[in-house]
């Protein structure tokens, strides 16, 4: 679930009973707890001209002893890890209503526009741009500018024959040749604003009106001027 801008109270990660040490601690409790049933039944029946050797029991008790001490020292980081998580989403919350640029093809129509940047290594003989939906299927296509460098794609949200589209996910591919017809490796980002935030469990996902960025993958951030 997004956490939205209209939303006054923030998520955060809690430790519980539930994580992996809290089941193996309780798998451990079981064990033991067989094990001492079984070891006074033995004490209880055993010959008392040839009684257990003290050390095996012994032995074994300082074997659940260290797998304890151990569950506790996975306890303890499990509790570090939550408490890093929860400060990193709490630190997101600082996206919220701004417009943010990451790595890559998504390309977010928002109020029926769309941003994205794409960089040619060198001046193409042929560059074209393809949009596609969130089925992928081919919406919009145009050629664009050719020369060297980064270069801004602004898209008015509709299709190649003039037709607005929803607002909502889509993806950008800028296709490029050289003069031999050699393609070209081309870079490319996106630019959306950021409507909500998602603590997964993957990393901290913000929301663009209906696309998604990774924290990660963002490379810019711009404060949002949109009326």
């Amino acid at each position: 679930m997004f956490l939205g801008t209209n939303s006054t109270t923030a998520a955060a990660s809690t430790s519980t009973s539930t994580g992996k040490a809290a089941t193996d601690a309780k798998k451990l409790e079981s064990d033991l707890n067989r094990f001492l049933t079984l070891l006074v039944t033995q004490l209880q029946h055993q010959n008392p001209l040839e009684p257990m050797d003290a050390n095996q029991f012994t032995s074994q008790l300082v074997q659940f002893a260290s797998v304890e001490q151990q569950i506790n020292q996975n306890a303890n980081l499990e509790k570090l890890v939550a408490a890093q998580k929860s400060g990193s989403f709490a630190s997101s919350l600082g996206y919220l209503g701004t417009r943010v640029e990451g790595a890559g093809k998504g390309l977010p129509l928002q109020d029926g526009a769309a941003e994205g940047t794409y960089t040619l290594p060198q001046k193409a003989a042929e560059a074209i741009v393809t949009i596609k939906d969130a089925a992928g299927r081919t919406v919009y296509t145009a050629p664009v500018e050719r020369s060297s460098g980064r270069h801004e794609f602004h898209w008015d949200g509709r299709s190649t024959d003039g037709k607005p589209l929803p607002d909502g996910a889509y993806a950008f591919e800028v296709a490029a040749k050289d003069a031999t017809g050699a393609k070209l490796d081309v870079a490319q980002s996106y630019f959306g604003r950021v409507t909500g935030i998602a603590d997964e469990t993957s990393g901290t996902i913000l929301d663009l009106g209906g696309s998604s960025m990774s924290v990660d993958d963002v490379v810019a951030i711009r404060e949002n001027t949109a009326g």
